[in-house]
């Protein structure tokens, strides 16, 4: 911010904004706009205005302005955050400089030095040169970091930093902070995976946010390999192998106290190396159940089941659904001193101090199977087994439920009921099934209105009656739908579970003891009072939380 601007002198003669005022507030604004539009009370709109109308500069509208048009010689990252600039496009030996302040000389002289242009400034509305600002810098990969505070807030551990030479450091330096900036930028924005994608002419990085994916990189080409090599390093790797797929973890240090894991998973594909990390972040499962989106009967049902002394708890649903943070939350209301918990976790996505994990290592014959036999020779009171895949896994934790243990457990399955046809479609003897398992949980992850930009939605009632809502729901609610804001990613901000959570009654059980179909037993499901995920989803809706086109994207009616 330039305090020295002939535009703040300005509107300091002409009364606009008190001086003194001025030297209180000047730390609190990005910009020299900014400050006087909210000191003076002027409308960003109406400041462009004057600004036009007082130094005779001419006026451009940013609404519809695309950065990816920017040239990347023009993308000076210091200089534009430094002095609130945004360059335009580049005619000849000239560039066109987008300034909310037009007197701020200082900075178009700077830009000039560092690119060897002319500039010709336009005024724009600060507000709009804002937004256009990050856009640019978060498509070009950079980080909202000084180098300085990129120091003190992210470095590896010393033990990844020894893996590579110093003359590999050297050649390397600027594809390590490239990479580094990446992973903390994903960890700032909320991110859950990342995604490195080289293609025949591109190539491409997206975060999934909110379980959306979004490209925030688009890195030439020619860096493919080097990003890949040094993200394998990190991951501990084999560099040479480039024909098969590997896995492997990265810990990242935020602070001295805290830490971020990556799992790191990496596939040949036809034009290179595919990479995607998925960051485990360890504080989920301390958040409690009250945040996770149980409505309270559903809530009721989960804390009785993990009072039980014995039987099975299964959470189920697709890759990304939250079923591990689902079980770790369990496992921390279970985790007390008098309980012996131990975990076979293909890998061990959260740490849990007090609960005994096993990494499953198939090469070692560490498998499921072998882990749960172990688990039953050393006294359990509560065994999770990270994933049901084989029928082996399957008995061997049915027997465990069937003989005073508590076991929770995943799955893949659509929802609650197919979580049984499953089951048996393995080879587990129906009555097994009926007598060991007594919670099955099927969810969903659905994205979060933004509090601050939703606006009220008005659909017919003939629609929400079809759409599932009842008329009493259609009666008292108001559906909101996504607007966007500068708080919000397209207008959803977080995530909220959607759950089927279906105890196994009796008359359930008794279905599954004849050979009921998954069909049958949803139907008593539903009688008995355990909504579906569809229902459940409405509830969300009409709660206000969700939208109505996000709860069609995530379940099915």
């Amino acid at each position: 911010m330039n305090i020295n601007s002939p535009l703040l002198r300005k509107f300091i003669t002409l009364g606009r904004v008190d001086a003194d005022i001025v030297k209180t507030k000047q730390q609190e604004f990005a910009s020299t706009a900014e400050l006087i539009a909210k000191c003076g009370k002027i409308d960003s709109k109406d400041l462009a205005a004057q600004c036009i109308d007082l130094f005779r500069v001419p006026f451009f509208d940013l609404k519809d302005f695309n950065t990816a048009l920017i040239s990347p010689e023009l993308i000076k990252e210091k200089l534009i955050r430094k002095h609130h600039i945004l360059p335009l496009v580049q005619k000849g030996r000239k560039v066109y400089i987008a300034a909310s302040d037009p007197t701020d000389y200082g900075a178009f002289e700077n830009f000039e030095f560092s690119t060897g242009l002319s500039c010709e400034v336009v005024v724009v509305d600060y507000i709009q040169l804002d937004k256009k600002i990050e856009q640019l810098l978060d498509a070009t990969g950079s980080l909202n970091l000084s180098d300085d505070e990129f120091k003190e807030f992210a470095e590896l551990d010393a033990d990844i930093q020894k893996d590579t030479t110093k003359d590999d450091d050297k050649d390397d330096a600027p594809i390590i902070v490239y990479i580094n900036k990446i992973l903390m930028d994903a960890i700032k924005k909320g991110a859950s995976d990342l995604h490195f994608e080289p293609y025949e002419h591109k190539y491409r990085i997206r975060f999934r946010i909110d379980g959306i994916l979004h490209e925030v990189a688009s890195p030439p080409n020619s860096l493919a390999t080097k990003l890949s090599a040094r993200i394998k390093v990190m991951s501990r790797l084999d560099i040479a192998e480039k024909r098969k797929p590997q896995d492997g973890r990265i810990k990242l240090k935020i602070t001295e106290r805290k830490s971020v894991d990556f799992r790191v998973s990496t596939m040949p594909t036809l034009w290179g190396e595919k990479i995607v990390m998925r960051i485990l972040d360890s504080s989920s499962a301390m958040l409690g159940i009250d945040v996770l989106g149980y409505e309270p009967e559903q809530k009721k049902l989960y804390m009785d089941a993990l009072e039980q002394p014995q039987g099975m708890i299964l959470v189920t649903g697709p890759t990304g659904s939250g079923k591990t943070v689902s079980l770790y939350t369990g496992l921390n209301i279970l985790n007390q001193p008098e309980r012996n918990i131990s975990t076979a976790e293909d890998p061990v996505e959260i740490n849990l101090e007090g609960v005994n994990q096993v990494q499953i290592n198939i090469k070692a014959d560490m498998t499921f199977a072998n882990a749960l036999r172990a688990f039953l020779r050393q006294d359990p009171d509560v065994v999770m087994v990270g994933e049901i895949r084989d029928l082996e896994t399957a008995e061997i934790s049915i027997k465990a439920a069937q003989t005073g243990h508590l076991v929770l457990s995943t799955l893949h399955t659509n929802s609650a009921p197919e979580t049984i046809t499953r089951l048996l479609n393995m080879g587990v003897p129906a009555y097994n099934v009926a007598s060991s398992i007594s919670l099955i949980i099927a969810q969903r992850l659905a994205r979060r209105l933004c509090p601050k930009c939703k606006t009220p939605e008005n659909l017919p009632s003939e629609e929400l009656l079809r759409q599932g809502f009842s008329q009493q729901q259609i009666s008292e609610m108001t559906l909101y739908a996504p607007k966007g804001c500068e708080n919000c990613t397209d207008g959803y901000k977080g995530r909220v579970g959607i759950y089927e959570v279906m105890k196994i009654t009796p008359e359930i059980a008794q279905i599954i003891m004849r050979g009921g179909n998954s069909l049958e037993i949803a139907e008593v499901s539903l009688k008995a009072g355990f909504n579906n995920l569809r229902l459940s989803g409405i509830r969300k809706a009409a709660d206000g939380m969700t939208s109505l086109a996000e709860i069609n994207r995530v379940t099915s009616f």
